[in-house]
């Protein structure tokens, strides 16, 4: 059943039977009020409350790790690391350029 003819037998049946004098005065006028007065649930409202509790924990382990990571005793760094990480991160992100490179040349 389409919309249209849902409409058309809804409105008939509601124009069958007149509404009747045991419904109060404004009735309807009291329940679009209580409809209109309910708070309307706002997404972005939770996910801003969410993130400023979360920012509080975020910046205690940021703080923690930083502090860990410069009072850390020199000894804790493996010798065979380059403690460059400028260097490292460059190696690993052009490590599949050179493997191309050399793939390329042996052929």
């Amino acid at each position: 059943m389409n919309n249209a003819e849902l409409e058309i037998q809804l409105v008939a049946a509601a124009r069958a039977n007149p509404p009747s004098d045991a419904v109060p005065y404004a009735f309807e006028k009291r329940i679009m009020a209580r409809l209109a007065a309910r708070p309307v649930v706002d997404d972005w409202e939770l996910w801003a409350h969410a993130l400023w509790r979360a920012a509080a924990p975020c910046a205690a382990i940021m703080l923690l790790l930083g502090a860990w990571s410069f009072f850390a005793p020199p000894g804790s760094v493996p010798a065979n690391t380059t403690s460059d990480l400028s260097q490292q991160l460059e190696q690993t992100l052009l490590a599949a350029v050179d493997q191309d490179q050399t793939v390329d040349s042996a052929r």
